[in-house]
This record gives C-alpha cells, sequence and structure tokens, in this order.
C-alpha cells in the first residue's frame, strides 16, 4: 500500500500540562521509525490546523466558542458547562484551542490524500479523540477529529466503516452517527463494568436506519491476544465485508497492551499487530488513527510496529541504536508477556463467546452474515 505518516514536532510539544496523556510520546512514535528508516519508504505529511467551519460540521458553536475563550484566558465561560475542568480529565490551559486544532488538521489532511487517491494508507498518530462530544470535552478529548474526518467522507457521498481498537468504548464516534447507515461504527473494548466511559454494551445496536450499524464487543479484564483475536475475527471482518465501505477509518489505541496504567486488557505487541494486519486485509483505503496509550515505551513500539504493517516495511526486533541509547528500549516485540492464570483466561473467554453470540443474534441479521 502507498502509505503517508502524519507528524511536526509541534504535536509533541503541545499538549495536556502535566497530565496522562503525554504528547512526548508522539516523539517517539516519529523519532523511532525514523531510526528505522521508515520514512525513505513512505510519505510523511505535515498536518495544519482546522478550519472553524470543519469544526462546525460536528461541534456546536457555543462550545467552539467557549473552547476559544477558556484558551485566551477570557472570564465569562463556566468549564464545567462543557466538562473542562482545571482538575478533571479534561483541563483547559493557555493555547488549548490552537493545540486541539492540530489532530484534527491532521485528519482532515490525512483523508483529502486517501480520497485523492496519492496515498492508500495514512497513520495520523496524534487523532482518533474518540471521547470528544457535539458540545463537550471527554476522556481527554477537546475535538473529535474522528468524526470531522467522517463527516468529510460523507460529504463525498462515501459509505465509511469505522473500527475502534483503544481499550476504552469509542462513545463521541458512536452517539454521532447512531442514526445513520451511511457509518458502520464497530468498538472492541474493555467491558464498561470496569473502564470508562461505562458505555458500549452489545445492546448499543444504533437507531432508526441506524438500527444495526452500531456494533460494540467488550472483553473482561484479563482478555490476552487469543481470546481477544477470536472474537474480532468472528466479528469484524464478516461485518466490515459486508458493509463494503469505500473507506475504512480505524482507532488505534494501544492502550490494551498488558502493561498499560490504566486499564486491564493483557495483549501483547504482536498480538495488537496481527489485529492490524487484520484491519489491512479489510481496507482499499484507510485512515488510521491513534488514541489511547499510557506507557510511553509501548505507543513506541505498537505503533512503530503498526505502522510497519501499513507501509509493509520489515522492522527488525532489534531496535535502532540511535534510539535504543537514547531510550533504552532494545526489542521491538515483547519477550514476555502477561502474568494470567488459567483460570482468568477462561472467564475472559467465556464472557467473550457470549458477548459474539449476542452479537450475531443481534446485529448480523441486519447485514445478512
Amino acid at each position: 500500500m502507498k502509505a503517508a505518516f502524519v507528524y511536526t514536532p509541534r504535536l509533541a510539544s503541545a499538549g495536556f500540562p502535566d497530565h496522562v496523556l503525554l504528547p512526548t510520546r508522539l516523539q517517539y512514535v516519529y523519532e523511532l521509525l525514523e531510526a528505522y528508516g521508515a520514512f525513505s519508504h513512505s510519505q510523511l505529511l505535515v498536518p495544519r490546523r482546522a478550519r472553524i467551519r470543519e469544526l462546525l460540521a460536528f461541534h456546536t458553536p457555543e462550545y467552539v466558542k467557549a473552547v476559544q475563550s477558556l484558551s485566551q484566558g477570557k472570564e465569562g465561560v463556566d468549564p464545567a458547562c462543557f466538562n473542562l475542568s482545571a482538575d478533571g480529565d479534561n483541563p483547559h490551559y493557555p493555547g488549548m484551542y490552537e493545540t486541539s486544532l492540530l489532530p484534527v488538521g491532521g485528519s482532515l489532511v490525512a483523508a483529502m490524500h486517501l480520497v485523492k487517491g496519492t496515498c492508500e494508507v495514512v497513520f495520523n498518530p496524534a487523532g482518533g479523540h474518540h471521547h470528544a462530544a457535539a458540545d463537550c470535552a471527554s476522556g481527554f478529548c477537546i475535538f473529535n477529529d474522528v468524526v470531522v474526518a467522517i463527516n468529510s467522507f460523507l460529504s463525498r457521498g462515501m459509505r465509511v466503516a469505522y473500527v475502534d481498537i483503544d481499550a476504552h468504548h469509542g462513545d463521541g464516534v458512536q452517539e454521532a452517527f447512531y442514526h445513520t447507515d451511511q457509518v458502520l461504527t464497530i468498538s472492541c473494548h474493555e467491558w464498561g463494568d470496569f473502564l470508562f466511559p461505562g458505555t458500549g454494551s452489545v445492546e448499543e445496536t444504533g437507531l432508526g436506519v441506524g438500527r444495526g450499524y452500531s456494533v460494540n464487543l467488550p472483553f473482561y479484564p484479563g482478555t490476552d491476544d487469543g481470546v481477544y483475536l477470536e472474537a474480532f475475527h468472528q466479528v469484524v471482518p464478516p461485518l466490515v465485508r459486508a458493509f463494503a465501505p469505500d473507506v475504512l477509518v480505524t482507532q488505534l489505541g494501544c492502550d490494551t497492551h498488558y502493561q498499560d496504567p490504566l486499564t486491564h486488557l493483557c495483549l501483547t505487541i504482536q498480538g495488537y499487530c496481527r489485529l492490524v494486519e487484520e484491519l489491512k486485509g479489510l481496507a482499499v483505503r484507510w485512515l488510521a488513527l491513534g488514541g489511547g496509550g499510557y506507557e510511553p515505551g509501548v505507543v513506541a513500539r505498537a505503533w512503530a510496529a503498526a505502522y510497519g504493517v501499513m507501509a509493509e516495511l520489515n522492522l527488525p526486533d532489534r531496535i535502532p541504536t540511535s534510539f535504543r541509547e537514547s531510550y533504552g528500549l532494545s526489542r521491538l516485540w515483547d519477550t514476555e508477556g502477561p502474568d494470567a492464570s488459567h483460570s482468568q483466561i477462561e472467564e475472559a473467554r467465556r464472557f467473550a463467546r457470549h458477548q459474539v453470540e449476542r452479537l450475531q443474534s443481534l446485529v448480523f441479521p441486519y447485514h445478512r452474515v
């Protein structure tokens, strides 16, 4: 596939101050790929700031104006009305508005290259802000670049399949397209009884003409590569193929990794990349976005390996010396795995099989699968 990667150093130097969603993790991914020589074999795209009219294709004018005002330190706006807080998950800070425009613009730049056919797959690791709602922030996400990018495809008459493999439910994207059959949304995530945002049950299947086009595959804490891949393979490929999209959009959060400090799934880099390989096999045109991932070394390895799949690069397991000496990472692939008991894995397997059976009953008939 003709592949491209979206990056500028500005993405790694601005963001949530002292926040778990470290913007420098994007720098690590870029530098690791550069050390591998990846950009001599694929295209490097520079993002731009999204325009207000592009934001307004999804977000309300009141919310956009509030983010602008808080970013500039103006008084008269109650942050709590927009789920923003100095101490919560979504802190407001000087320059927040301009910083948040860049990932959205990056996803739109990527989308345009796919529409024009200059690329077949574009990875914007700064994107994937899947929690933001039309009128408020949520889950570290200010503007929902995923929805804005999908809307840009829809405005050109294209059908979109969206697959989200972040550990957290892609609730903002689901909500945006809950009433339409032009977007198939599939979210694979940790069960909401254990993890934010607490949504994403198999019973959330869409409304009106959108019934059957919102798909959720929750997993039990402790789910490992084998359990996840078995369920994923039974649900995602048959539905995406039946839907026959013009473009595939994916959110590739890597917080499913067993070393992630915020979640409870137990995937390895190898398992994660097998998912990416499955997605590649479903794509004609593919917009790949980042997302969660809160252990910087895991993020660097997972997203570098994922881009290797996209661009068909044979990345050696031994990490190049220049990166190894700077960041202390020596191997691309995991040499160890999660420490889960047999009973934990079997509990996760039983749970996953039940979710698959429910989806096959509730959703598959809408797609004649």
